[in-house]
């Protein structure tokens, strides 16, 4: 599945709950799931710079896809990084490099996060970004 449909997805089930606390536990549910890095990642280079919690991301690419790791310390910021992590592992460099992050704004997630967290989602997207144009450079 590319990216765009997985997107849609996530949309779609958003849009099932009601109010912002259904969604919130549904993100905290989806951090749960998340694809967790191996503890010898979990290093200052791996930390997301401009993010109030810790945000571990690990990425390596397998044949010509991007696979992306990640854990934090906060349960809304796991569900925030398990919610990109959905939209972009596994898929090409390139296409991670192209990819838009509206679906971020139809779910609604970045108003109903503190200033400080809006942040550090900003920031969390623009690592995987860099990730997947390092990772492009070496596949060119």
């Amino acid at each position: 599945m590319g990216i765009k449909e997985i997107q849609e997805e996530i949309v779609d089930e958003f849009s099932m709950f009601d109010d912002w606390m259904q969604r919130y536990e549904y993100m905290i549910e989806l951090g749960k799931s998340l694809p967790l890095i191996d503890e010898k990642y979990k290093t200052d280079d791996n930390i997301i710079k401009g993010c109030q919690s810790k945000v571990w991301v690990h990425a390596e690419l397998d044949g010509d896809r991007l696979v992306f790791t990640a854990d934090s310390d906060a349960i809304i910021t796991k569900g925030i990084i398990a919610i990109l992590i959905r939209a972009f592992s596994n898929q090409k460099p390139q296409d991670i490099i192209d990819a838009d992050t509206d679906f971020i704004d139809e779910i609604g997630l970045k108003e109903h996060l503190s200033p400080t967290r809006a942040n550090g989602l900003v920031s969390m997207i623009k690592q995987l970004k860099l990730y997947a144009v390092a990772y492009q450079t070496q596949l060119n």
